[in-house]
């Protein structure tokens, strides 16, 4: 369920919230192999179903870099900040991929808005996220995004 707020004073607010979990979405191998395609990493281990099988992860696993760009489609599930006119990534302060995510898993956003500061024209805000794989004992990823929210 998305939390909304309207303006920066209302975002503000947020500051050391838990923002929730997201739904969990499923990464097909399609997904890797477009995502493969647009960057031109065509490791065998991500796209090669039939190798990967005899790889060290027994199927293939997406890019690391595909799990993190899928931060912001799960994110945008969990926080919705209305009343501004522009909204941009800023940056990652920390990125790690603790285990890998095997095709066909699910995956879903734990997150929490852990600092929100002035910036000129608006505010910066830093997420502490986990991305999760469901049934795994470590997330997929771990991570530190910042986003600017401009009035």
């Amino acid at each position: 369920m998305s939390i909304t707020v309207n303006g920066l004073d209302e975002l503000k607010k947020l500051a050391g919230s838990d923002l929730g979990t997201s739904e969990w979405i499923v990464v097909t191998q399609e997904r890797i192999d477009t995502f493969a395609d647009a960057t031109g990493d065509h490791q065998w281990i991500h796209v090669d179903p039939e190798r990967a099988r005899e790889g060290p992860f027994g199927a293939p696993i997406a890019h690391g870099y595909l799990t993190l760009s899928l931060f912001i489609p799960l994110f945008t599930e969990l926080l919705d900040v209305q009343g501004v006119t522009t909204k941009v990534n800023y940056g990652l302060n920390k990125v790690r991929f603790p285990s890998p995510v095997k095709v066909g898993s699910r995956i879903r956003l734990t997150a929490r808005l852990a600092e929100v500061e002035e910036v000129p024209g608006g505010v910066q805000i830093t997420v502490e996220g986990a991305i999760e794989i469901e049934g795994a004992t470590k997330p997929a990823a771990v991570l530190q995004s910042l986003s600017r929210f401009y009035a």
